[in-house]
């Protein structure tokens, strides 16, 4: 699978953004897309996930302020961001999850965008 991510930017604090990931393949394949972040000396962490159900999963740090969706028509998944704050700050990637008949998950990820909050 080969991810495409989109929509970084510069945003002042309370400002929003529309990242966008296009996918290689039929999402609908997939049993879990999302978004991960790392700002510089962190470690990657989880933003937002949405199983090919349509279930959705969130970081407490961006609960009610992000939302994460699916286009299956268009292969792509967004995560729409509200509310941004400095500590949003990150290099986001986009993730696949496929996992196979033995329950193994495989991780595909998209080259990072940068989203910068700051005034």
């Amino acid at each position: 699978v080969q991810l495409q991510a989109s929509g970084g930017g510069l945003v002042q604090p309370g400002g929003s953004l529309r990242l966008s990931c296009a996918a290689s393949e039929n999402i609908r394949s997939i049993n879990v897309m999302g978004w991960y972040r790392q700002a510089p000396g962190w470690q990657r962490e989880l933003v937002a996930t949405i199983t090919s159900g349509g279930n959705t999963n969130y970081a407490g740090s961006v609960k009610g302020r992000f939302t994460v969706s699916r286009d299956n028509a268009r292969n792509t998944v967004y995560l729409q961001m509200s509310g941004l704050k400095p500590e949003d700050t990150a290099t986001y990637y986009c993730n696949a999850q496929k996992i196979n008949s033995d329950g193994v998950p495989f991780h595909y990820w998209g080259q990072g965008t940068q989203v910068t909050v700051s005034s």
